[in-house]
């Protein structure tokens, strides 16, 4: 694992991929643990569903259950089907052991598009919650139950949810990678970029609109800033040496990069159309894996410049760098919540590979995982989960934990690898 820190490049090549992906890989997900006190809420299937658009609450429901916050509950055919506008027997559904309760329909219109209404209910307090009205066509069907979603959570939890969100990962599907877009739950995938080299370290941009990231399609890294709107990109840094790890500024005007051009790979910022590179690290050892703060006045990173990998912090434009982690003798991969708290990383825990949380206030460290040989955590833009890939019985899947720890899901495909996860941000 000393690779990881020399620029996340040699140890691509090795063991990142081992096998081989069927056509058709989409991501499945299984919850392996789940929160102690969870919401009970009853999803009535929409009124108009199953002639319009099968399958649309069975997403919302399995959104909201998959966070391991809400408990579904079941329940049967109701006659007549309720809808947004019937009257709530809140004694009734209190009955059920609801506390909440979300009813909704589907009507096709006239230029054959559908509307999608709903309204959410709190059973406990007997009052209605609020609801939307969508127009979509047919094959928006998965983003809006994810917008519906979104909306049950944030009502009966006080923070965003981040269903609509969408992730970025690489797969392999024999001798060719794939950098993958997909939305939260791992479903809708399409691929950005094939190539027969590796792909690593995708970045999105604030906006959600571009990705950075590194290939070796010319036989060495290259950073490279992909447009997800139109397909086109460009290369952003492709100096002598290495050229790794790019990380966007919060406003989206900048990239901290790391190039091995004048040596020792060092941090440099760089703008996102490849000109104006400017170092501003000047160690005698190797520093890599930058991530900005979220307001944009910090810069983290990897470095070995005091014999071992761990991660530092400078002001983002440059000066003096400070130690964060002196846990153990190998801490890498940092990334920052959200809410700039706390710092998710990679710690050798007992031989392990192990994603840590450290909370910058107290310095206290926790250990979200038990597996063995974690990678490139990102955090969800909500700061709730954190997104990482692990090994499972030799195969690479993603997997994620909560940030306090409770509740853990995995996202696999049935055989192949996938890797270098980046959850991207809230769509604006």
């Amino acid at each position: 694992m000393r690779s990881l820190l020399k620029s996340r490049v040699m140890w691509v090549g090795m063991a990142l991929f081992a096998g081989a992906l069927p056509a058709q890989a989409q991501l499945s997900i299984e919850i392996t643990g789940a929160g102690a006190q969870r919401i009970p809420l009853a999803v009535v299937a929409f009124a108009g569903e199953e002639a319009q658009v099968p399958g649309l609450t069975a997403i919302v429901r399995t959104d909201l259950e998959r966070t391991g916050m809400f408990r579904g509950i079941e329940v049967p055919p109701l006659v007549p089907h309720p809808t947004e506008t019937s009257n709530v027997d809140y004694i009734e559904w209190r009955a059920r052991l609801a506390d909440a309760l979300v009813l909704g329909s589907v009507v096709a219109l006239r230029d054959g598009r559908l509307e999608v209404r709903f309204r959410l209910f709190d059973v406990v307090k007997q009052v209605p919650l609020g609801g939307v009205v969508y127009t979509m066509k047919k094959e928006q069907l998965r983003i809006t139950a994810h917008r519906i979603a979104d909306f049950i959570y944030e009502k009966l939890t006080g923070e965003r949810g981040v269903f609509s969100t969408r992730i970025a990962y690489v797969m392999k599907r024999g001798t060719r990678y794939e950098l993958q877009i997909a939305d939260a739950d791992g479903a809708g995938e399409e691929s950005a970029l094939t190539s027969f080299e590796p792909i690593i370290s995708p970045a999105w941009s604030p906006d959600g609109r571009r990705i950075a990231y590194v290939s070796f399609e010319s036989r060495r890294a290259v950073v490279y800033v992909h447009s997800l709107v139109d397909g086109r990109r460009h290369v952003v840094a492709n100096f002598r040496g290495t050229n790794s790890a790019p990380a966007w500024s919060p406003d989206g005007t900048m990239l901290a990069v790391s190039l091995s051009r004048d040596g020792l790979s060092q941090i440099y910022l760089i703008n996102p159309n490849g000109s104006g590179a400017r170092r501003i690290t000047q160690s005698p050892g190797i520093d890599t894996e930058p991530i900005f703060s979220p307001d944009g006045s910090w810069l983290y990173f990897t470095s070995d410049r005091g014999g071992s990998p761990q991660i530092y912090r400078m002001p983002a434009g440059g000066g003096e760098s400070e130690r964060i982690t002196f846990d153990g003798s190998y801490n890498a991969s940092p990334r920052i919540s959200p809410d700039g708290k706390s710092l998710a990383y990679i710690a050798r825990n007992d031989g392990r590979f192990q994603v840590a949380l450290l909370d910058l206030a107290t310095k206290q460290v926790q250990i979200l995982t038990d597996s063995e040989r974690d990678e490139s955590p990102s955090f969800s833009p909500n700061g709730r989960m954190i997104l990482y890939a692990t090994d499972v019985g030799g195969r690479g899947v993603l997997a994620a934990v909560a940030a306090d720890g409770g509740v853990r899901q995995r996202l696999s495909v049935v055989t192949g690898d996938v890797r270098e996860p980046a959850w991207g941000p809230f769509i604006r």
